[in-house]
């Protein structure tokens, strides 16, 4: 999962918002309505464990959590810990978790159906504190880190590590009638992805736990093998997916965590130049932490000129290689689109899209990995089409596929995905941090966000701030 918020935009973004949020709860009470298809085979909309008795641990113990409360409202609330519900469930005792990109559609309500109280949070890692009957792989007090989707294991998806589009973790009907299909369960993600409650909490459930758990070594501190969860899987999927190799000159929108990686990962698979396109002080901070990665800065282009002319002087008169968007379709840059996401005549702009496509080489690749929810307009087939353009949905990264090898790489030193957090913070001022986040206020991208189980921080690890 992947965003980016460009400061400039935020006052436009704000107002554009009450149309996507209108249609988000028309969305749920649709579903509510039709009901679910009945192919998942693990419990839905179990998005806190305060709404049923069945749901919450019958010690009565009490946990804190973030919990989405309406439109561009999220409060830090008191819930039970959850329980063990299912033979194959792991409940894990949650001591690292952060903040996406992705996370800001849901305080914006623009993903579909949220209901008041869900918790939110999809990358979390931790220590098993409970194991259903079934499960084999765990036993109480191993680390562990989640993978962000849920997936079954054992489905024609999950058979091949496509863990992302696992057929019997989520039955929802909107997205399967707007989507042609459906994706897998994701943790704090909305009803739209299963209901599933979130790891911003002290405690998780976590359906098949043998599939969606992997352990964590020693020599692996959470602060780098928590984004094996998330970041680390879609910068990766993003790079290789969309086609990077030897020699190729990458552009890539974006400069937050995923970006960030990307451009890290494209490198690796051999790319002789990374170009990246944002604004402010983001860039300023890729210019310090990664001086070999060239930048344009799009907010101070001369008159005339345009991201598009730019690549193409950068590189040759045709432009990159490859070309990855880690932003998202939310942020309306133009007038047209503002009023257009404002009315409800599409969920997505695609000026970001279109100028990635302008931007490459004739027969050149273009991967989409910003969350892009719905329908955009004024899309450029023409260019796609008369070019060449190999144009790619990267999808919801298959985390299942990559997480081991990416293990590995950390343990070998040849990533460092902790360069990419700027904040440490406390889960009791998360509620704060969001909104801190979402202004990108004193220079935040990526935060490690520690509960009252984390372990003591690792080296290296920015000083824990408090709101």
């Amino acid at each position: 999962m992947s965003s980016f918020c460009a400061s400039g935009r935020r006052r436009k973004t704000q107002t554009v918002q009450q149309a996507p949020k209108m249609m988000s709860q028309a969305a749920m009470q649709a579903e509510k309505a039709i009901g679910h298809g009945g192919e998942a085979t693990t419990a839905q909309d179990v998005t806190n464990p305060g709404n049923s008795a069945e749901y919450a641990d019958p010690s009565g113990e009490k946990m804190k959590a973030l919990a989405w409360m309406g439109k561009n409202k999220v409060e830090m609330i008191e819930c039970p810990k959850p329980k063990v519900m299912e033979p194959r469930d792991v409940i894990v005792k949650v001591t690292g978790s952060t903040v996406c990109g992705s996370d800001l559609h849901l305080l914006h309500g623009t993903v579909v159906e949220l209901q008041k109280g869900d918790i939110l949070g999809h990358e979390f890692c931790g220590v098993v504190d409970e194991v259903g009957s079934q499960v084999t792989k765990f036993k109480k007090g191993q680390r562990v880190v989640a993978s962000f989707q849920i997936a079954c294991g054992d489905c024609f998806y999950c058979k091949q590590k496509l863990s992302s589009q696992c057929e019997k973790t989520n039955d929802n009907t909107i997205e399967n009638a707007m989507y042609g299909g459906r994706t897998a369960g994701m943790f704090g993600y909305s009803h739209f992805t299963g209901g599933f409650a979130g790891g911003q909490a002290e405690y998780t459930r976590v359906p098949y736990g043998d599939v969606n758990l992997l352990p964590l070594p020693d020599d692996v501190p959470d602060e780098e093998g928590l984004f094996l969860s998330d970041v680390l899987c879609t910068s990766w999927h993003a790079v290789v997916d969309t086609g990077v190799k030897k020699d190729d000159v990458v552009a890539i929108w974006g400069a937050g965590p995923i970006g960030q990686m990307a451009a890290e990962f494209s490198l690796l698979n051999g790319a002789k130049k990374v170009i990246m396109i944002d604004q402010n002080w983001r860039l300023d901070f890729i210019k310090k932490n990664y001086p070999h990665i060239e930048t344009i800065d799009f907010s101070k282009l001369g008159k005339g000129e345009s991201v598009t002319s730019k690549l193409k002087e950068l590189v040759d008169n045709r432009g990159p290689d490859v070309s990855i968007e880690c932003a998202a379709g939310e942020y309306a840059k133009g007038w047209a689109h503002y009023f257009e996401m404002m009315l409800g005549l599409e969920t997505d702009t695609s000026e970001l899209v279109n100028e990635m496509i302008t931007s490459t080489r004739n027969f050149g690749s273009c991967g989409i990995t910003g969350v892009y929810v719905g329908f955009t307009n004024h899309f450029n087939i023409g260019s796609l089409m008369e070019r060449g353009i190999r144009l790619i949905g990267n999808g919801q990264a298959p985390v299942h596929k990559y997480w081991e090898s990416l293990l590995k790489m950390i343990q070998e030193k040849q990533i460092h995905p902790s360069k990419m957090v700027t904040h440490r913070v406390s889960l009791d001022d998360l509620d704060k941090v969001y909104y801190k986040f979402e202004e990108k206020a004193d220079g935040m991208q990526k935060v490690f966000v520690e509960t009252k189980w984390s372990f003591p921080a690792s080296q290296g690890s920015p000083a824990l701030t408090r709101y």
